[in-house]
Protein backbone atom coordinates (compact mmCIF):
# COMPACT_ATOMS: atom_id res chain seq x y z
CA UNK A 1 0.00 0.00 0.00
CA UNK A 2 1.54 3.36 -1.00
CA UNK A 3 2.17 5.87 1.76
CA UNK A 4 0.48 9.23 1.49
CA UNK A 5 2.83 12.15 1.08
CA UNK A 6 2.45 14.99 3.51
CA UNK A 7 0.61 17.91 1.91
CA UNK A 8 1.43 20.59 4.47
CA UNK A 9 4.46 21.49 6.54
CA UNK A 10 4.51 21.04 10.29
CA UNK A 11 4.51 24.82 10.64
CA UNK A 12 1.41 25.17 8.43
CA UNK A 13 -0.41 22.52 10.45
CA UNK A 14 0.48 24.20 13.76
CA UNK A 15 -0.63 27.63 12.53
CA UNK A 16 -3.94 26.11 11.41
CA UNK A 17 -4.42 24.28 14.73
CA UNK A 18 -3.79 27.40 16.81
CA UNK A 19 -5.87 29.58 14.48
CA UNK A 20 -8.80 27.18 14.71
CA UNK A 21 -8.63 27.29 18.50
CA UNK A 22 -8.69 31.10 18.39
CA UNK A 23 -11.54 31.10 15.87
CA UNK A 24 -14.36 31.82 18.34
CA UNK A 25 -14.80 34.96 20.47
CA UNK A 26 -15.56 32.91 23.60
CA UNK A 27 -12.21 31.14 23.34
CA UNK A 28 -10.45 34.48 22.85
CA UNK A 29 -12.25 35.78 25.97
CA UNK A 30 -11.20 32.67 27.92
CA UNK A 31 -7.56 33.21 27.01
CA UNK A 32 -7.79 36.90 27.88
CA UNK A 33 -9.27 36.01 31.26
CA UNK A 34 -6.57 33.42 31.91
CA UNK A 35 -3.82 35.87 30.92
CA UNK A 36 -4.84 38.11 33.84
CA UNK A 37 -4.08 35.44 36.44
CA UNK A 38 -1.90 32.40 36.89
CA UNK A 39 -4.80 29.90 36.88
CA UNK A 40 -8.56 29.92 37.13
CA UNK A 41 -11.24 27.49 38.28
CA UNK A 42 -14.09 26.53 35.96
CA UNK A 43 -16.72 28.05 38.25
CA UNK A 44 -14.90 31.37 38.36
CA UNK A 45 -14.74 31.53 34.56
CA UNK A 46 -18.43 30.64 34.32
CA UNK A 47 -19.25 33.65 36.50
CA UNK A 48 -17.30 36.03 34.23
CA UNK A 49 -18.28 34.66 30.82
CA UNK A 50 -21.91 34.88 29.65
CA UNK A 51 -22.22 31.22 28.64
CA UNK A 52 -23.55 27.98 30.10
CA UNK A 53 -21.17 25.65 31.96
CA UNK A 54 -21.51 22.97 29.29
CA UNK A 55 -20.63 25.49 26.56
CA UNK A 56 -17.63 26.65 28.57
CA UNK A 57 -16.49 23.05 28.90
CA UNK A 58 -16.67 22.55 25.14
CA UNK A 59 -14.61 25.68 24.47
CA UNK A 60 -12.04 24.65 27.09
CA UNK A 61 -11.80 21.27 25.37
CA UNK A 62 -10.93 22.92 22.04
CA UNK A 63 -8.27 25.09 23.68
CA UNK A 64 -6.86 22.10 25.60
CA UNK A 65 -6.72 19.92 22.46
CA UNK A 66 -4.87 22.71 20.64
CA UNK A 67 -2.41 22.79 23.54
CA UNK A 68 -3.07 26.43 24.44
CA UNK A 69 -4.29 25.63 27.95
CA UNK A 70 -3.55 22.99 30.52
CA UNK A 71 -5.41 21.79 33.55
CA UNK A 72 -4.17 20.68 36.93
CA UNK A 73 -5.69 19.71 40.25
CA UNK A 74 -5.44 22.28 43.03
CA UNK A 75 -7.06 21.33 46.32
CA UNK A 76 -9.04 18.60 44.51
CA UNK A 77 -10.51 21.14 42.08
CA UNK A 78 -9.58 21.37 38.42
CA UNK A 79 -7.76 24.58 37.57
CA UNK A 80 -7.06 25.89 34.07
CA UNK A 81 -4.01 27.90 33.01
CA UNK A 82 -2.39 29.01 29.80
CA UNK A 83 0.20 26.54 28.55
CA UNK A 84 3.00 29.10 28.34
CA UNK A 85 5.30 26.97 26.21
CA UNK A 86 2.67 26.39 23.52
CA UNK A 87 1.35 29.94 23.84
CA UNK A 88 4.83 31.29 23.06
CA UNK A 89 5.12 28.85 20.15
CA UNK A 90 1.73 29.98 18.80
CA UNK A 91 2.66 33.63 19.23
CA UNK A 92 5.94 33.19 17.34
CA UNK A 93 4.33 31.23 14.53
CA UNK A 94 1.47 33.70 14.12
CA UNK A 95 3.74 36.76 14.18
CA UNK A 96 6.02 35.15 11.63
CA UNK A 97 3.09 34.17 9.47
CA UNK A 98 1.45 37.60 9.58
CA UNK A 99 4.51 39.76 9.00
CA UNK A 100 6.35 37.76 6.35
CA UNK A 101 5.53 37.89 2.69
CA UNK A 102 4.34 34.67 1.12
CA UNK A 103 6.85 32.90 -1.09
CA UNK A 104 5.77 33.00 -4.72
Amino acid sequence: MPTETKKYTDKQELIAKFSNALGHPVRVAILQQLSKQSCCFHGDMAEVLPIANSTLSQHLKVLREAGLIQEKLILQKQSTCINKENWNLAKGLMIGFLIKKFDS
